[in-house]
Formats: C-alpha cells, structure tokens, sequence
C-alpha cells in the first residue's frame, strides 16, 4: 500500500489536487499504520533519497516520532537537516530539538553557529530566516539553556569525545627548523601600483594594515628531503588527504626523478595544492594563508623585498641567476627567454632551500624571494580559505572556477624582480603541478 502511493514517476503524473490528494493519503496510512509494519531502512531511504520532498519530509517525521531508538533513525534526519528543499530541512532540525537528537547538533552548529556565540548580549550577525531561527530554537532546546556562558560549558562536554579524539591524532610539528612568527599587526599590501615594463597588476593588493597572532613558519621550503620521509610513512594511507582529493590520488611528485629538482636539499616541486595539504597535516600544520606569508616574508615595516627596498639580483634565484642574464628590459624580452626553456634546460633552475643567506627575510626565512613559488591556503578570488569540491570531475571541469585557485607567492626561478616583491599575489590552479612551484608549512605557536 505505501510503496503504491509513494511512486515517484505517479506522484510526478498527477495534477494539483490529485497530488495533495495523494500526499494526504500517504500521511494518513503512515499515521494508521502499526509501527511493526513499518521499516526502518525503507523510512530512511524515502527520507534521504526520495525524489519527491513531500515524501521525504513525511519520512523524517515518521523516523522521529516511531523509531528514534534506531542509530539509522537519527542518522537519516541528521542528513535530511541539509536537504535542498526547506521544509524537508525545517522539519528535521523542528524534530532534532524536540526530541533532542545529539547526531543532529553539529548538523546545526553548521547552519547556525555555536549557540554559546549567537546567544551573547549584542552579538552581531546577518538577518535571518525561517532556517535559521528553526536552528537556533532546536540548538536551544536541545542544551536547554539561553546563558551564553553555560552553553559554551554544554558545548564543551557534548563535543569532549570528538576534541579528545582529534587531539589524540593531532601530530606534534617538528618546530626545529621553524621560526616564531610574533602576534601582531604589520603592513601589507602593495607599495608599487604602476603597471611598468613587465605588465605586472598589484592593484588587488591593496595597502593597508592587518594583524596577526603569533605562528611558527617553516625557515626553509619543504625540502625533497623532508617530503620523502612523508611518502615513507604515508603509504597507501589517505589518514591526511583532503576530503575533496581526487580518487586514487599519487602524492609522488611529477619531477621526482629529473636530476635538476631533485637533490634532497631542494625544495620540492611538481606537486599539486591537495599533496601539499596532505603533507602539512601530516607534519602537524597547515599550508599558510596568504597574510601568515607575507607578514613572514617583510616583516612588519611594509618592505618590497625580504631584505630591503631595493632589488639585488644576487640574494635571490630569479630569471637572472636560472637563466644567467644580466638584465631584461620588458615583458616581451622575458617571455622570448622563457619560450626557450626545454625540458633540461637551464641546467640548474632551482637552488638548495637553506641558499641565499643574505636574502633572508626579517625573521630568518630564506628564500622568500625566489627559487620556486610558495602555495597558501588562501583562495585567489574571495581571499577565504581555500574550500574545494571536485571530487570526481576532470579538471577540464573546474579549471575556470574562481574555487578552484589559491595563491601563489613570493615569485620562482622564471621570475623577474617584479613578481618576487613580498606583495605580489600569483595564481594556480590547485591541481597543477609546476617545476616552479613549492610550500611550506605553518604551526600554531603556543596561546599567551
């Protein structure tokens, strides 16, 4: 009887009336139905999956009121609190909090925020609608308590299983070669705004102040070294992929086995944004955003170059030290140099990482200027962090989509001087693999 009324391709024949009709008369055999007549799994899979929301939305209701015992149950209206329709939505998050659903809490807590956060005298945030006050009335039912201060205490114990449980993963960074960053504000943004010979754009780098807490930097790019110990423990193991990694990914860099980017003190290069995020988790960090990068690479005093204001062509490996020129006048001299590059040629494009003393920045970091591009976490485009969702789709798919980019810094051996400034903000789509293209890692530091 259920499974007749609730045919998709018959409910999406029927006309206005006969469709109410028809959702009546499912509401009503489910309501008289004897609950051992009813299966858990089939609710579920209406629930969750059923092309028509009116269904759905019954099947939520059902779960909550019949079968709230079942882990499945609870499973099933945790996942429909993000269907696409909103009172499929509403229903589940109005159920969630009535019956106090704690598999639904941090299905909420997405939609919301933290309730100890949007309860606090004067706290401001967008308006909002039907999805957002349902939210915050399940979140509250649920903890049972308006006090800001007591729902961070609740918050707090309800997710202590999950906090204990990333920490005990959590990995200890090696901090041995890494460099205390120290909290506080410093100038960004880009001191040069004329466009010059080069044809170079800094106008999205906008000066201006920003401030920082303290972290720890890697002093050096993340050497071929350091990233061969990563595939050795790693493995065949995904413990610290991305979740949007592509299927049946292969964190071996494409260069591994070219004699001019691989001698171990290298930086490491032909490796994408997910390998690189890969490998920051499991050195215990995380890839910089693009202010942890530049506040790294000049200080606080708003400096063009690590070292100075003035370009010196011998503190850094750029287009001059790669391709051994003494000058190149404009863009079109340096694009007929870089047509020339050949897959052995130059001979020796990149320099160790720990080179280049005498171009360190204000913190000690080498080669912030030069030698290979450095991968953030910071998206080009909105300037959040970076928030992929490909999974299964070609990069023919995406490689124009703004999320599909983050930022580049700090220029790379086919460099001139204008693209290894501490301001200029590069591109590249995070599924490329460059020879010019490396990272390093950022640790949190301590609180005070």
């Amino acid at each position: 009887m259920l499974h007749e009324l609730v045919d998709g391709a018959l409910l999406r024949s029927l006309g206005g009336q006969e469709y109410r009709d028809r959702i009546a008369k499912f509401e009503k055999a489910l309501a008289g139905a004897a609950t051992s007549d009813l299966s858990v799994q089939e609710l579920r899979e209406w629930a969750v999956g059923h092309s028509d929301w009116n269904v759905r939305r019954l099947a939520v209701q059902t779960l909550a009121d019949r079968f709230l015992e079942h882990s499945g149950a609870r499973e099933a209206i945790s996942e429909a609190i993000h269907d696409d329709v909103d009172w499929v939505a509403f229903t589940a998050i109005k159920v969630a909090g009535q019956y106090r659903i704690a598999e639904a809490v941090p299905h909420m807590i997405r939609i919301s925020g933290w309730p100890s956060n949007f309860t606090r005298p004067a706290y401001a945030r967008k308006p909002v609608g039907c999805g957002a006050a349902f939210t915050k009335n399940g979140l509250i039912n649920f903890f049972r308590s308006t006090d800001f201060q007591e729902l961070r205490a609740l918050e707090n114990e309800h997710f202590a299983d999950l906090h204990a449980k990333v920490a005990a993963a959590a990995r200890e960074p090696d901090l041995s070669d890494a460099v205390l960053i120290p909290a506080g504000p410093f100038i960004a943004g880009a001191r040069v705004l004329e466009i010059g010979p080069f044809q170079m754009d800094n106008t999205d780098n906008p000066l201006r102040v920003e401030e920082l807490p303290a972290y720890y930097m890697d002093r050096t790019a993340v050497t071929n070294r350091r990233y061969s110990d990563f595939l050795a423990d790693v493995g065949e193991s995904r413990e610290f992929s991305h979740p949007d990694e592509p299927e049946g990914k292969d964190y071996t860099p494409a260069h591994w086995h070219d004699l001019r980017f691989n001698h171990p003190d290298h930086p490491v290069v032909g490796i994408d944004w997910y390998d690189a995020y890969a490998f920051a988790r499991w050195a215990g960090g995380r890839l910089p955003s693009e202010n942890q990068w530049e506040k790294a690479a000049r200080g606080t005093d708003g400096r063009v170059y690590p070292w100075g204001d003035t370009w010196d062509k011998e503190r850094a490996q750029s287009v001059f030290a790669a391709y051994r020129k003494d000058d190149i006048k404009d863009l079109a001299e340096l694009e007929e140099l870089l047509v020339s590059t050949t897959v052995s040629w130059p001979e020796d494009p990149v320099a160790s990482a720990d080179s280049y003393p005498q171009g360190a920045s204000p913190y000690g970091l080498l080669n912030m200027a030069g030698n290979v591009w450095e991968m953030t976490r910071t998206n080009f485009f909105t300037r959040e962090d970076m928030a992929p969702f490909f999974r299964g789709r070609s990069n023919q798919e995406f490689m124009n989509r703004p999320e599909a980019f983050h930022v580049l810094r700090g220029g790379t051996w086919t460099s001139p001087p204008v693209c290894l400034s501490t301001f200029y903000r590069g591109k590249d789509l995070l599924t490329d693999r460059h020879n010019e293209v490396g990272f390093r890692c950022v640790y949190d530091a301590p609180a005070t």
